[in-house]
């Protein structure tokens, strides 16, 4: 057996072993977010990315949490930023046009510095920055205590995503069910680090991102109460760029940690086939309108898009059913009609 391990890949190693000492294989352990099991054997887990999509607004951020609810999802996710720590004096200064009603919804909160206030007001908006954008997509902690909150009484787990160290300090105040690790993150040891310690269970998002990448971000963050979605980072994705049979190939790579699928695509088939492909999570960037204002808003579904993918996934689980060859009993009349010999 030594001898054999020099011709097979040293992940596929330790399953033949299983399969010639007669022992079961590994099987995926369920992670628990919030009180609901993610796992092989579980209802696949439905997450209603609201990320920038709110535009700043409490009121479309409600109208998304309301959105994800009637879907059917199981949770709601945002971004969370530091703005002055993510992005560098140099990249907030540069003029970038923004939606006067963003910004106008940002000066009434009182999240924009009185220097860009004064500037927004005396050009009539047209002299607006990347900054000013940032910082009137971020929201306070009130805020986001108020979000939580409405997710809750709509039935939804509520979390987000951190990209940098306050930022994790920031949602631990709020206490979410798990933390997750977005694709442009997860080179971040430092970060990764953070978010280990604070002892929630993690979801790592694997976009552009090479596969010794993703081992090395696995060994730090650790596999226990990891779920690690597969991604492609184009905003939005053209099918033939998914590359969906790596949920397969994670699924050997990683046998006791489920398997998800993080979607940018237009469509909804996509997901339906990582579904098919045994993907425990399927997390999709919501938006009520694409032509609305914002980067990622042509790369998410519509709320009514949403919640037919939700209906078509819960009939593919209805109707996977299991390996054995039996007759149904739904059968047995129409077996005895036509079976003639």
């Amino acid at each position: 057996m030594i001898k054999l391990r020099r011709f097979i890949p040293h992940n596929l190693f330790p399953r033949l072993i299983r399969f010639v000492r007669g022992t079961p294989p590994l099987t995926t352990k369920d992670v628990f977010i919030g009180e609901i099991a993610v796992g092989r054997g579980q209802p696949c887990f439905f997450v209603g990315e609201i990320g920038i999509n709110h535009n700043g607004s409490l009121e479309i951020a409600k109208k998304l949490i309301d959105a994800t609810a009637a879907a059917g999802a199981q949770a709601v996710k945002f971004q969370k930023r530091t703005v002055a720590a993510v992005y560098s004096p140099e990249e907030l200064a540069k003029p970038r046009a923004v939606d006067r009603t963003v910004l106008e919804n940002a000066i009434s909160r009182g999240v924009l510095s009185k220097e860009a206030v004064d500037r927004l007001l005396r050009s009539d908006f047209k002299e607006s920055t990347n900054g000013d954008l940032k910082w009137a997509l971020e929201f306070t902690e009130a805020e986001y205590r108020e979000l939580f909150g409405y997710a809750k009484e709509k039935g939804l787990l509520c979390f987000a995503s951190p990209w940098d160290l306050a930022s994790v300090d920031f949602l631990e105040k709020l206490g979410p069910p798990c933390h997750k690790i977005a694709s442009a993150m997860m080179t971040n040891y430092n970060l990764l680090k953070k978010v280990k310690a604070a002892g929630r269970p993690v979801i790592l998002s694997t976009g552009m991102s090479t596969m010794e990448e993703v081992t090395a971000a696995i060994n730090v963050i650790g596999s226990d109460n990891l779920i690690i979605l597969h991604t492609v980072s184009t905003y939005p994705s053209k099918e033939e760029e998914l590359n969906l049979q790596l949920i397969t190939r994670l699924r050997e790579l990683f046998p006791t940690t489920p398997i998800g699928y993080s979607g940018h695509e237009k469509t909804l088939a996509p997901s339906l086939m990582a579904v098919s492909l045994g993907a425990h999570l399927i997390e999709r960037h919501l938006t009520l309108d694409k032509t609305m204002f914002g980067t990622d808003q042509s790369a998410s579904l519509e709320p009514q898009e949403f919640a037919q993918l939700i209906r078509d996934v819960r009939l593919i689980e209805q109707a996977a059913g299991s390996r054995l060859k039996t007759v149904l009993p739904s059968e047995l009349p129409i077996r005895e009609k036509l079976r003639k010999v």
